[in-house]
């Protein structure tokens, strides 16, 4: 057992055991709600502009959101936390329903709808960054985490920040800068 930072107490060695376990437990489903969301909107997005250079440009982005979420269950399970179904599917259902957010269109899509689709992920994105961070913070007293998967997660995630930030700017100066004129 090591003794975690801070705390006083020594890790359990299994996810489960004493409250450090059960706290990572609510932490990564917590994460994989979102991720599960993440990888919807993404998806989303990407067919909702088929045909277009930002479907082109997040057709990639998508796929890794995809493998990230992959990435985080296949971790979970070797640290021994069990899939929570009811967040994976309140993750679902939320991005489902944040579809339905009036967008100034009563038929069609709205070029409002992409800028605030690319700004939820480009959030989400940041909290699976801030996810990859506080594992990789881990990484010292659990050697059941990769340090070098959790900075590989991490690489990724700040590309994908980097591609959806030049992505949003663009779709600001597209919608709302051309409607103020």
């Amino acid at each position: 057992m090591n003794v975690l930072p801070y705390s006083g107490k020594r890790r359990q060695g299994a996810a489960g055991a004493g409250d450090e376990g059960k706290l990572l437990g609510i932490y990564l489903n917590d994460h994989l709600a979102g991720a599960t969301a993440g990888t919807q909107r993404a998806a989303h997005l990407v067919r909702a502009t088929r045909g277009s250079a930002l479907s082109r440009a997040l057709g990639p982005v998508a796929a890794e959101i995809a493998q990230d979420r992959t990435a985080l269950v296949d971790l979970m399970r070797k640290v021994g936390v069990p899939t929570r179904r009811y967040k994976v599917c309140a993750g679902w259902t939320g991005e489902k329903l944040a579809r339905l957010k009036g967008n100034g269109r009563l038929v069609r899509r709205s070029p409002l709808s992409t800028l605030l689709e690319l700004e939820a992920l480009r959030l989400g994105v940041e909290g699976k960054a801030a996810g990859w961070q506080s594992l990789r913070r881990l990484c010292a007293t659990d050697e059941r985490l990769d340090p070098v998967l959790l900075d590989r997660l991490l690489e990724r995630a700040r590309r994908q920040q980097a591609t959806l930030e030049e992505w949003r700017t663009r779709q600001v100066e597209a919608t709302l800068a051309a409607g103020a004129g």
